[in-house]
Formats: C-alpha cells, structure tokens, sequence
C-alpha cells in the first residue's frame, strides 16, 4: 500500500499549565492520502482550528506523532517546519489574512519571496494565477478595494503560488455571500480535481459535503469518518495540470543578494505606507547625523584658524620676553637689552637672532591721525616671522646702522591713514611728530594667536625707534629663529643658561612657538572630541528612537508577521525584514543628516564661523547612523522573529 501523505497518530494538544491548562486534542488518529478531499467539520470549540494549525505546522502537538510523508514533523527544526510552509502548504482563511499595504500581485507573490524565487519568476508567476482566477485586472488593488470573494481568490491564488500540494482552507466561505461562497467551492473541487490534496475545515455540514471525505469532530475527538469516494479519486496528477505554463519554482533561485533585494523592497513599502511615522524617526537620526558633521567641521575651522594664527607669529621661533615666569604684571619688567639679544647669536641651532622694542604710537597723514603700535626691529624681522612685504622693501642694515627716519607700514594702517589707492610710497609720515618715509607696506598678516592685528604695526629702525620714538634701551622682546624645531627644546635650556648667567636670575620667560602650536592641537582636538560627543548624544538619543518606532511597528504588524509565517517566512527573515527597516531608516536619516549639516555649515561659514569640512567626519557620521540602525533594530527583528505563527495570526 502507498504510505499516507500525512498521518496522525494519537495528537493531543493543551494549552496553558497546571491548574489553567485546557486539553483542546485528545488522541486524534488520522491518514490522509495524496489527492484527498478531505472535510474536517465540527462545531465552534471541538478543536478543528487547532488540529488545522497542526496539520499546517503553525502549532506543534503536545503529545502524539505527526508523519509527513513519512518525515516525523516533532524533529523538524522551525526553519524546517517554515521550509514545509512554503513548498508543501496553501493557506485559505476565512478572513482571507491579506496584508492590506500590500497590492494584490504582492501577496500573491510574497510565499515566492521566502522560497527565493526571483523577481521576475515571482511576478509572473503570480500574474499567471491571478489571471487564472480572473483578477488580471485588479493586480494593482490593495485589499480594501477588492470585494470578498476577489478577496478570497487572492488569497487561494497566494496558496498556489509555491505549489499548494496541501490546501488547509480554514472556513473559507464564513465571511462571503452564498453565490461568492459556492464559486470558492467551485474553486476547490477544481484545485482538487487537478491533483491538489484540500483539507477544508468549516461547521457547515452542507459545505462539508461537497468534499470526498468528511471528518467529525466533536470536543476534540474524532467521533466520525464518512467516505464519499477513494483517494484513487483525487484526479490527474498535480504537475500535470495545476501549473501548466506557470513551472513550480525551485527553492533558492534568487540567492542571497535576491533575498536581501527583496528584503529592501519590502521595507521601502512598509516605510512609504507609514511615511509619517518614519519621518518622525528620521527626524531624530537627521539631527544626530548633521549635528556630528557641522560641530566637527567647526572645531576643525576654528583649530586650523588657531594654528594658522600661531603660525602667522613664525612656525619656527622661540621667543624671549622680559618678566619672571609665571608672575602676573612681569611683562613690564625691563630686564632684556639689545646686548642679550647679541649674546644669543651664534648659538647652536640659531640662524637668526631678531630683537623688537616699541609701545604705542600716533601717526599723523594729512588730517588722518591714527594710534597703532610701533615697533622698533631689525632687518631681518620678515624673514624670521615668515611675513612678505606687498609693496616696496623693508628695513635695511644700512637704515639700522644711519639710525634712518624710515618706516615701513601695515595694510591695517594703510587703510587708515591713506585715501584707496594712494600710493604710500615715498609718503612722509608723522609719527609721533617726527617725519618718517614710507618706504613699504607689508602684506596682510591677519591676528594673532592672542586676538591682536598683526597688520595694525608700524615698523621703523630698532636704532631711530630708541632714540627718537620709544626713548627706551631695553627691548620688550627677543625672537630667536631655529633651524631644526626638533631641537627646540635643547635649544631652549640653552638660551635659559646664557641670559641667567647674563643676568644672574631668571628674570625672563621663553615661549616656545612649537610647544604653543602643540597645546593648540591639543586643545582644540579636546574641545572638537567634546562637540562631536554632544553631537554623539543626540546620534544615541535619535537611536532609541529608532528602536522604540520599530518595537511599536512590530506590535502593531503582529498579524501580518503571523501571515508571512504562515507564507513560508522563515525566522530569519522576518528578523532580516525588520533589520533592513531600521537600517533604511537610519541609512536615509543619514544621507539626508549629512545633507542638512553641509547646509549648516555654510551657514556657519557665512555668518564667520571658520568652518572646513573634511571626508573622515563625514564617513563617521553616516557609518554611526548605519551602525546604529544594526544596532537598535537588532532586538525589534528579533522579537519579530521570535513570535509563535499561531499567536500571530489570531491577534488583532
């Protein structure tokens, strides 16, 4: 004799524990055949529900054995259990179980999606059975458009799309008039008589006649089996007919890249049919992500705008000043001369040695008067400062040496003094009443590290400056150019041993410009780590979002998670449907995060911000975003994944 397709043998099934447990199946002994028609009819509450969520395996027996075609079912694994789903069952519902944001071509095709047919194949498969069930022309419409009866051939063409073998039709005509109804009958006894095996569950006796074999149950015992006709009845051979013109598809054509495909076009659906609700996720992924770029891009701006300030004072410098270190007001100490100055030439790792005196000073052009700072200096003050002259020349040895009434001016002064486009040059000044020719303008310098102008400065004769304008000898500084910045250090305990041995106390202080451009760094690397981790928080904040959305979503789509277990989905990828979600959300969250803080930043910039944008901050933001995504998306999908078919599909 032939084995059965499916064969039960003493199935039971409780619900609950101890005291509240509910026996529902008591023993239940059951051969199905290849090809049967089979009727399982019983009144509400005599477990008819239940041994069909069995037979389907979307619930497990509590006791008992259930044969597949020989295969113990109680072994499967529950990918094993969504693989049967998907290439041995159909499912019909009463209340047809459609994803309403779903068109009626795509839940027909969406069993194909977890068996890993490609798109293409999937699609014209499911045209070919709604064709067949004369619903070509609403391929397009959502369920609500559709009556219930085209409702319900939906739902037959979604069970014959990976096959159907068995038909589990769960009172399929409860919900639709008596014509709708009979033509869903019709239906089945042509599925059957094309080979298809249909278990058909209802109350109705009338309807129940209309199968071969009509099973009694009563109080969840089968209390009868009446034979209409044999299972030598079932009719032509099910490859022969049922798919003619439409091949049965092989599992796993698509492969992985086309089930992740799948997966994404899933989700797009999901996030356009609930485009309030993602907007008001991504809002927050949007702002952590913009927030990240542009506070980044601003403390970049500003460390750069620092450096470069610093560096505007000579890269290469250490600088001696008057005043013992550390001791507030000793600046205004007149403790460094000229004299120092010459004793520090020669030294190791000294190319040049520059001294500056001056204080502030008024120059007078015709009507202009203008106070600025003077500065008495040497010949080679632009070199050791790295500052080129605009027009004209600077000082020469010969003026220090002639103590010449010569001068050269800034652009800050320039502008001050002078009409736009006067020319300065061989232009006689006073400053401080005392005739001076302009003999050059130095170019633009910018601030200082300390917020000074460096090109509020007139530069004369350390010479002519002491004796006709600063009435002073001590200078107020010692700039002292180095040749290799890698010895500064040594360099600096050198210049420290010459002036206290000069001066017999430690009168003076050394500023090291490379020591001044580390701190900087380091300060601003500092204050840009605290910007971009505020930013970071509202990244975090903007993720709990996400997951707090996802949770919710995944309550409310419990039914349509039971629907695609019961399509064949196994946990996997429901986990990966959901994952995918999130990580869209998060991912469009952060395109359109870099977006706007590109935007903030040029804002910034247009306000005098100093902003630079640069590549890593940028791939760092959106990778955070990405990652967060994987991140808080990961427990939804797994809750998702983890939910019981059965339990799914009865809530509301």
């Amino acid at each position: 004799m032939t084995a059965p397709l499916i064969d039960l043998r003493g199935i039971t099934r409780t619900y609950g524990a101890g005291e509240n447990a509910v026996q529902v199946l008591h023993g239940i002994d059951l051969s199905i055949a290849h090809g049967e028609f089979v009727a399982i009819c019983g009144q509400s509450g005599s477990g008819k529900s239940t041994l069909m969520n069995i037979l389907g395996c979307l619930d497990t027996p509590t006791g008992g054995q259930y044969l597949f075609e020989g295969r113990d079912v109680a072994r499967c694994s529950a990918d094993e259990l969504a693989a049967l789903r998907s290439e041995v069952f159909g499912f019909i519902f009463q209340r047809y179980n459609l994803i309403g944001t779903e068109t009626a071509l795509q839940n027909v095709a969406m069993p194909a999606i977890y068996r890993g047919l490609s798109g293409k194949l999937r699609e014209g498969r499911a045209k070919h059975l709604l064709d067949r069930l004369g619903l070509e022309a609403r391929a397009t419409f959502r369920p609500a458009a559709l009556s219930g009866g085209q409702q319900q051939r939906v739902s037959i063409a979604r069970a014959l799309m990976n096959g159907g073998r068995v038909i589990l039709a769960d009172e399929p005509t409860g919900a639709l008039d008596s014509a709708t109804g009979e033509e869903v009958l019709r239906l089945l006894r042509e599925l059957h008589a094309r080979g298809h095996t249909i278990i058909l569950i209802t109350h109705d006796a009338g309807i129940a006649g209309q199968a071969g074999r009509v099973i009694h149950l009563g109080d969840g015992r089968i209390v009868g089996d009446d034979r209409v006709g044999s299972p030598a009845d079932a009719g032509v051979p099910l490859a022969d007919a049922v798919d003619r013109g439409a091949p049965l598809p092989a599992p796993g054509q698509a492969g992985a890249v086309g089930d992740l495909a799948a997966a994404f076009a899933m989700a797009m659906r999901s996030l356009r049919n609930n485009l309030f609700r993602t907007s008001l996720t991504l809002l927050g992924i949007v702002i952590g992500v913009a927030a990240v770029i542009t506070m980044l891009a601003m403390g970049d701006g500003s460390k750069a705008e620092v450096l470069q300030r610093i560096e505007a004072m000579g890269p290469d410098l250490l600088v001696v000043r008057p005043g013992a270190p550390n001791i507030r007001g000793s600046s205004d100490v007149k403790t460094l001369t000229a004299d120092d100055g010459k004793a520090l030439e020669g030294m190791p790792n000294v190319r040049r040695v520059v001294p500056e005196n001056g204080k502030g000073i008024t120059v007078r052009f015709g009507r202009n008067d203008y106070s600025t700072n003077g500065v008495g200096t040497t010949a080679e003050y632009p070199v050791a400062r790295s500052w080129q002259v605009l027009s004209g020349q600077f000082l020469t040895d010969a003026d220090i040496a002639s103590y010449a009434p010569v001068a050269v001016i800034g652009t800050t002064v320039r502008d001050a003094i002078f009409t736009e486009g006067e020319n300065p040059l061989g232009q006689s000044i006073l400053i401080e009443n005392v005739p001076f020719e302009v003999i050059g303008v130095m170019s633009t310098k910018g601030e200082s590290a300390f917020g000074s102008d460096l090109d509020d400065n007139v530069f004369v004769p350390i010479t002519t400056g002491r004796m006709r304008l600063f009435g002073q000898s001590h200078v107020r500084a010692i700039a002292l150019q180095l040749a290799d910045m890698n010895r500064s250090e040594e360099t600096v305990a050198a210049v420290e041993e010459v002036l206290e041995a000069r001066h017999r106390t430690v009168d003076f202080k050394v500023r090291n410009m490379a020591s001044l451009i580390e701190t900087a760094t380091e300060t601003q690397n500092t204050m840009s780590l605290l910007l971009g981790s505020i930013a970071a928080i509202s990244l975090l904040v903007g993720g709990i979002g996400v997951m707090n959305i996802m949770l919710v979503s995944v309550t409310e789509r419990i039914r349509e998670i039971g629907i695609r277990m019961a399509c064949g989905a196994r946990r996997v990828q429901i986990q990966r449907q959901f994952l995918v979600e999130a990580v869209m959300v998060c991912a469009i969250g952060g395109l359109l995060g870099v977006g706007f803080g590109f935007v903030a930043g040029y804002v910034a910039r247009a306000l005098g911000s100093p902003v630079i944008f640069s590549l890593p901050p940028v791939l760092m933001a959106f990778g955070s975003a990405f990652a967060v995504g994987v991140v808080f998306g990961y427990l939804p999908a797994r809750r998702a994944a983890r939910l019981d078919p059965v339990v799914a599909l009865a809530s509301e």
